[in-house]
């Protein structure tokens, strides 16, 4: 039996297709994984590294985010839950918190026996938004909308809160990873990009709910007045009275967590 043989048979592939594209032209194109893989990249890669890439794809009017991960690496790719496994059970999580994110179209990977190798996770473009690092970094106006910065950082407080609160954290909270419309009146925002996070208790759990904070804060710090972020951390907290003193234990963690390393 050869070498290619013997793969085949130890080669297992999940692979899901979202119910809203079974039998439909776009679910045809994302039936498989090989299908995805063979996908044409027509307008240039948005991103990638030595495990994946990432590139923009269009059809019947509906714009896609396919990752391709052509590698995998570290241990956990061997134990079950790799990169992109994580990837896609915590957008299925945030649907269930209903935190607003991403929605998935297609997702999943090949395996040889408990190693997971190739893999794709492809999610419907959220129309008209801009991540807050660039809106923060270009000057945006809006930040000068205390408005619609009000409802922005309610709304990230208020997924911040659910996803702790169910003992998550997020491991990459940044800027970068939060989505907001251009809907000055009404934004809606979104959160992206979660490949790291995962569930955790007792202590861990309140370090990385720390790190969590202390990564939105990173940029807080500079495009948002101290009245500001301590108005994010009581909707965070859901109170509206004076702060106690593990309030400001909290606060002084968060404030020092990156000193020395920025």
């Amino acid at each position: 039996m050869g070498d290619a043989m013997i793969g085949n048979l130890l080669r297992k592939v999940r692979w899901t297709v979202a119910p809203q594209y079974r039998g439909t032209p776009i679910g045809d194109n994302f039936s498989t994984l090989d299908k995805v893989f063979s996908l044409p990249i027509l307008e240039g890669i948005v991103s990638g590294d030595t495990e994946s890439t990432v590139f923009r794809y269009q059809q019947d009017g509906v714009t896609f985010y396919v990752k391709r991960y052509h590698a995998t690496k570290g241990l956990r790719s061997w134990l079950g839950r790799s990169r992109l496994r994580g990837e896609w059970n915590n957008l299925k999580l945030f649907k269930q918190l209903d935190i607003p994110a991403a929605r998935l179209a297609a997702y999943g990977e090949e395996r040889f026996l408990t190693y997971a190798g190739r893999g794709a996770l492809i999610t419907e473009a959220l129309p008209n938004t801009r991540d807050l690092s660039d809106l923060a970094h270009s000057k945006d106006p809006c930040f000068q909308n205390r408005q619609w910065v009000q409802k922005v950082i309610a709304q990230v407080a208020d997924s911040a809160r659910k996803m702790h609160n169910d003992g998550f954290a997020h491991n990459d909270f940044k800027w970068r990873n939060v989505l907001v419309n251009d809907d000055i009146d009404n934004p809606g925002v979104f959160l992206i990009d979660c490949p790291a996070g995962q569930h955790w208790f007792g202590p861990f759990l309140r370090y990385r709910i720390i790190k969590d904070l202390a990564c939105l804060d990173k940029m807080g710090k500079y495009h948002l007045s101290r009245t500001q972020r301590l108005h994010f951390f009581k909707l965070y907290r859901r109170t509206d009275k004076k702060l106690t003193s593990q309030d400001k234990k909290m606060i002084r963690r968060i404030v020092k967590f990156f000193e020395g390393r920025e």
